[in-house]
């Protein structure tokens, strides 16, 4: 099956799901991350059925009534490394926080913080492997696609985990 999307309004703004045969294969935030899709994959259709689970889960996410997600994901990309940390990511529980070093200690590479740093980066799937429950070892909120710990924030604060 070739690659679809579909977009749905969320509280981070319109953020677009790109699912493939295998499952969803990448969870666009911003329009910038949108780019780099159709940088990566041209133009991508829009296709509203195919892509229909994912975004129902996501939008019951933003609702309040989904804390875990049953979606199949097609990882298309990743180091063996970022892979086991993305798998880590998928361990912390709804509503709670790890640290940096956490995450690289269950790796296995304690000394592995900016590691997991940079494979939190480049997560294709952000909220459904749940790298914004990664924070800094002093509690704060560091290192979200980048710079924006504000969706950080929003997402954290969704779940109960962030105060405010």
């Amino acid at each position: 099956m070739p690659l679809v999307y579909d977009e749905l309004d969320s509280p981070v703004g319109v953020i677009r799901v790109v699912v493939d045969g295998g499952g969803v294969c990448r969870v666009a935030l911003t329009p910038e991350d949108w780019e780099e899709c159709r940088r990566e994959w041209g133009d991508v259709p829009r296709d509203a059925a195919l892509c229909r689970e994912a975004v129902r889960q996501l939008e019951e996410y933003f609702a309040g009534r989904r804390r875990t997600f049953n979606l199949p994901l097609s990882l298309r990309e990743g180091s063996e490394f970022q892979r086991r940390v993305w798998q880590a990511l998928l361990d912390i529980p709804y509503g709670e926080v790890r640290t940096y070093g956490q995450i690289a200690a269950a790796v296995g590479n304690p000394r592995g913080v900016r590691a997991v740093g940079r494979a939190n980066r480049a997560n294709p799937l952000p909220i459904l492997i749940p790298c914004h429950r990664v924070i800094g070892k002093n509690g704060d909120l560091v290192g979200y696609a980048g710079a924006r710990t504000d969706l950080k924030a929003v997402l954290l604060r969704l779940e109960g985990a962030w105060p405010g």
